[in-house]
């Protein structure tokens, strides 16, 4: 699956990304070592992850990121 970066502010990108593996904020978490709380935090727009995060995000689900100069 295909990101295109610049459309989507950081808690879009990671709310897609969980939505498509079909798994609860919980479950989510949980494979990604991550606490519940953080998870919600980030897709409420609250936190900000790191960039590290979403590319490991990216290569555990078979995502691709594409960041587009604008």
């Amino acid at each position: 699956m295909k990101i295109k970066a610049n459309d989507y502010k950081p808690d879009e990108i990671l709310r897609f990304m969980r939505q498509s593996t079909d798994l609860s904020q919980k479950e989510f978490a949980k494979k990604i070592n991550k606490s519940e709380h953080w998870c919600q935090s980030n897709e409420l727009g609250r936190s900000n992850y790191y960039f590290k995060d979403l590319l490991e995000l990216a290569k555990k689900y078979n995502f691709e990121i594409f960041i587009i100069k604008k």
